[in-house]
């Protein structure tokens, strides 16, 4: 990978935004889900999440995957598994809902770790997602229509949060907060597509990137790399 896209992705890495995430609750349209993962990635969020139960999990996921490759798509059975993992993080669990309870999702302190959960594109949050959020929000609305685009609605949310993120300083960091194996995962699958493909086609472990943005990698390696793909 040349100098210019190295010292990109690095800058990437530095600004993404780890205890921010969404969490899409039967979100079963492919270009739903494709437009709140490209939204994720244009605000710095590293890991979406998503609630597709039995059989469908296996085809949404697949969906998901080639939506960005710079996001992670992080699948659970149930909400109650969501949230569990999610609380365990730390993070405040913010459900999109029109009721007496929700406030203003511009009232909220997004500098704190959360996640935004968006529910079906017909029904909405599920009443056990309710019980299990620590806060209803809401996007006011003055119009007729009382609900907007789970792909709209997430894209709002996620702005206000970047804003606030960015007043706090949150992205003007020199080191990312990922971890080392995270960031050369990225740095091998976005500098050097092609060799990401083969080495993962033939099963082969990821080579580290250098300092300069070179593979590091023994005779071995690229002999397999170079070698025809192996036989099933």
């Amino acid at each position: 990978m040349n100098a210019q896209r190295f010292a990109r992705i690095r800058e990437m890495l530095a600004a993404r935004q780890h205890d921010l995430t969404v969490c899409m609750e039967l979100v079963h349209k492919p270009h739903n889900v494709s437009a709140v993962i490209r939204t994720a990635d244009a605000v710095g969020v590293h890991e979406v999440h998503a609630v597709w139960p039995g059989s469908r999990m296996r085809t949404m996921a697949s969906a998901a995957a080639g939506s960005n490759s710079w996001v992670q798509v992080k699948t659970h059975p149930t909400i109650a598994d969501a949230v569990t993992h999610l609380k365990g993080q730390g993070m405040q669990i913010l459900a999109t809902h029109l009721s007496d309870k929700a406030v203003d999702f511009r009232e909220i302190d997004y500098t704190r770790p959360t996640c935004v959960l968006m529910g079906q594109e017909k029904t909405g949050i599920t009443q056990q997602a309710l019980e299990l959020a620590d806060q209803e929000i809401v996007i006011p609305m003055v119009g007729m229509v009382q609900s907007l685009n789970v792909s709209v609605a997430s894209a709002l949310i996620l702005y206000e949060a970047q804003r606030q993120r960015q007043n706090a300083g949150m992205y003007q960091r020199q080191e990312s907060l990922l971890s080392y194996s995270e960031q050369q995962r990225l740095l091998f699958e976005g500098g050097y597509p092609v060799l990401a493909r083969v080495a993962k086609h033939k099963g082969l472990p990821y080579p580290q990137i250098s300092e300069t943005g070179e593979v590091i990698a023994d005779p071995d390696w690229w002999a397999t790399m170079q070698a025809s793909v192996r036989k099933k």
